[in-house]
């Protein structure tokens, strides 16, 4: 039997009342977006239980109008993201945004489109304890190790006591809650028992085959793409190479200088995997690090959204162009997003549950960080702003006592984590920081024009580049084209309008640091003033992605809760999202794997061409002693065939002054000299005469590319 059920009728307010309410932190009533229309009806069971107890209801057994207008919106803003894509119909696309944002306008007017509710904040306080023994401990270890780090050299001892002055904060202030005892015991349980029972979930094979996903995209064809290592690559490979002769720095200065997490990681991931020092080794270690980032965003997104939240975001950012590229070059870039997803991660949720604890582990992650990449030293400023933010907002209330003294914590502990490059930065300012100051100042070349300007125009192209255009950088983009794909691209836009309504709304701080975070990790690459063509770039901007993915997922797992139901809708609804998600994965794949691949190729010159003749020639003549790779301007960096030919402390530059050197060196002789077919006239002729003249019996043959433009000489002498 089934018996309607009417709701008590009310007023409908007019949209003026309705727009009047978002800039009144919704006082009007309205329609929340989480609230059942007039028009719902409720199913009520034909038959009770045995025990008769009162009915219960379920939200599936709400039946909800269908959101028609929100699947309007959702269709607009694809299509308008559609028309961006390369070639864009820039004014036709932004027409159907501003449409777009419209009908999602009036969907939630309508009450569709149910953003997941934000976790209720803990009204615990902190008990303001701590150990002063072990405090006095740690402060005393860390003077000691700042003495010993004065050589910009690692060593056993001043690690060891680096090591333990940060452990040691950290366990002065540390809470020993009872989860984390009850955890330590289960913990050890679960090692004591002699039989194990394997529970798998639907939710579990479903997050397994998502991971799988995640995996392929990031390591299939790890190898060849990118096809070739530029001159950064071989920068790299020497410090690794420094490394493994025992010169353990802090801060390698090779190169405008580098921090040095991706130094030791590389000789760990060449050792491990058996890859030397090698091109391979630098893109085998930096695909991990992009990986790692993966868990990290899943546990943010179940933080500010659910479990559903979590998944989408997790698959999304996993499948993504943008993150899977600038894990592939083989640099540091990935370890931008990889030290601020757990730093945000403990942030908010200590934030939320007001535990200290994850506040010195988010302090640990910051730490950590600024041993990275660079543009992470803009990480400090994005976790101020966030207690900023949190203090002016209502969900500090009983805890804004506490809040500087988190922040103190949480900033201590990334002090001291990092003491070591404090030590380098202090004794060498200049080096330290030549990197960030040759983009932000005068100290490579003039400005080209108003600093405020430049840096105004930068915000906008930064922004835009979600859309519209990643930037003109062909190493580690695909230049001119939006940074996230069509599906995600759209999420983000509809993400981005339903939380800043929220927070206009709802007036909660996490809302507003998720939007405001966006151009603050992206400062890094808004600040290059000197340099403005470099913005925006997905490497400086990195971490960006993490709130743009998230705002994606919480607009996809809104966009199922409004369309869920019984029966075939929820078929519709499940059908709609996979065919989003295949969309996003094909078209990102053949972002990844088809046109960056090629884009790559073209652009790079093929000194992997010319390191398997050096190991022809080695495997024949038994030496490397006597090829030489004579240089010519915008070609290749003369480091680098030897590092394929497995020789990564070696520079093959032979430049045309000092070929008569070579005529007492004994045996046979190769030299590799630039060739092009096409432009005759970008042939290094000269170079070619000199080396015939020099030797009359040597003898030129062509090493033809398969890429145009890519062709090199190879100039043999026969030994003595």
């Amino acid at each position: 039997m089934t018996t309607p059920h009417h709701p008590p009728p009310f007023d409908e307010p007019s949209v003026l009342d309705y727009v009047k309410s978002l800039f009144r932190g919704g006082r009007v009533q309205i329609p929340d977006f989480a609230e059942a229309q007039p028009s719902a009806t409720i199913t009520q069971p034909s038959t009770f239980n045995d025990q008769s107890q009162p009915e219960t209801f379920q939200p599936s057994d709400i039946q909800t109008p269908f959101p028609w207008r929100s699947l309007l919106a959702l269709i607009l803003t694809l299509a308008g993201q559609w028309l961006l894509e390369p070639p864009p119909d820039t004014k036709l696309g932004i027409a159907l945004f501003v449409v777009a944002l419209f009908a999602l306008g009036w969907g939630l007017y309508r009450g569709e489109w149910t953003l997941a509710p934000l976790a209720e904040t803990s009204d615990g306080t902190d008990p303001l304890t701590y150990r002063p023994v072990v405090l006095i401990l740690s402060l005393g270890l860390g003077l000691w190790a700042f003495t010993l780090l004065g050589e910009n050299l690692f060593t056993t001892l001043n690690v060891t006591v680096w090591i333990f002055a940060v452990l040691a904060f950290m366990g002065a202030f540390w809470i020993q809650s009872g989860g984390t005892r009850n955890w330590l015991a289960q913990t050890v349980g679960f090692f004591k028992r002699e039989t194990w029972t394997i529970i798998i979930s639907r939710w579990a094979i479903l997050l397994i085959a998502v991971t799988a996903l995640a995996f392929f995209f990031r390591f299939t064809q790890t190898a060849t793409v990118p096809a070739e290592p530029f001159s950064d690559h071989a920068e790299k490979l020497y410090d690794v190479y420094d490394v493994s002769q025992g010169d353990t720095h802090i801060f390698f200065t090779r190169n405008t200088g580098r921090e040095a997490i991706q130094m030791y990681w590389t000789l760990w991931v060449a050792n491990i995997f058996g890859t030397g020092l090698s091109y391979l080794s630098l893109k085998l270690g930096a695909a991990i690090l992009g990986f790692l980032t993966l868990p990290f965003i899943y546990l943010l997104g179940k933080e500010i959204g659910g479990t559903r939240v979590a998944l989408f975001a997790f698959m999304l950012a996993g499948i993504a162009y943008w993150p899977n590229v600038i894990s592939r070059i083989g640099l540091r870039f990935p370890l931008y997003p990889l030290f601020v997803a757990p730093t945000l991660l403990f942030l908010l949720r200590g934030l939320r549950s007001r535990n200290r604890n994850d506040f010195l582990l988010s302090g640990l992650f910051l730490g950590l960080g600024l041993h990275g990449y660079s543009p992470f030293r803009i990480v400090p400023f994005v976790v101020i702003t966030a207690f900023i933010l949190y203090w002016m907002h209502s969900q500090s209330k009983g805890a804004r006592r506490e809040a500087p003294v988190w922040l103190a914590m949480l900033a201590l502990t990334s002090l001291l984590v990092f003491l070591p490059l404090l030590r380098f930065w202090i004794d060498n300012p200049d080096i330290f920081g030549f990197r960030a100051f040759s983009r932000l100042s005068t100290v490579e070349q003039p400005l080209p024009g108003p600093a405020p300007l430049i840096f105004a125009s930068n915000v906008g192209k930064a922004l835009m580049m979600f859309n519209l255009d990643d930037g003109e950088i062909w190493v580690n983009s695909i230049p001119h084209r939006p940074a996230l794909d069509v599906v995600t691209g759209a999420l983000f836009l509809l993400g981005f309008v339903l939380v800043l309504i929220r927070y206009i709304r709802k007036r909660h701080w996490q809302d507003l640091f998720l939007l405001v975070s966006i151009p603050l990790l992206q400062l890094p690459s808004t600040l290059s003033l000197a340099f403005p063509g470099e913005n925006p770039a997905l490497n400086r901007a990195g971490a960006a992605s993490i709130p743009a993915f998230l705002l994606a997922a919480l607009a996809l797992d809104g966009l199922v809760t409004s369309l869920k139901g019984r029966g075939l809708r929820n078929v519709v609804t499940w059908g709609l999202t996979g065919i989003l998600l295949v969309t996003s994965v094909l078209q990102n794949y053949n972002l990844v794997f088809d046109t960056f691949a090629n884009s790559f190729r073209m652009g790079s010159w093929n000194t992997s061409d010319m390191g398997r003749v050096i190991r022809e020639f080695e495997q024949t003549y038994g030496t490397t002693e006597t090829i030489w790779v004579v240089p010519f301007p915008h070609w290749v960096d003369t480091r680098l065939p030897a590092a394929w030919a497995g020789i990564p402390n070696r520079d093959m530059a032979l430049w045309p002054e000092n070929f008569a050197s070579t005529v007492e060196m004994p045996g046979p002789k190769l030299f590799l000299l630039k060739a092009n077919t096409d432009e005759p006239a970008v042939n290094d002729q000269q170079s070619l005469d000199a080396l015939k003249k020099l030797y009359p019996n040597g003898t030129l043959r062509l090493f033809e590319s398969d890429i145009s433009g890519h062709d090199f000489w190879m100039f043999f002498v026969p030994g003595n």
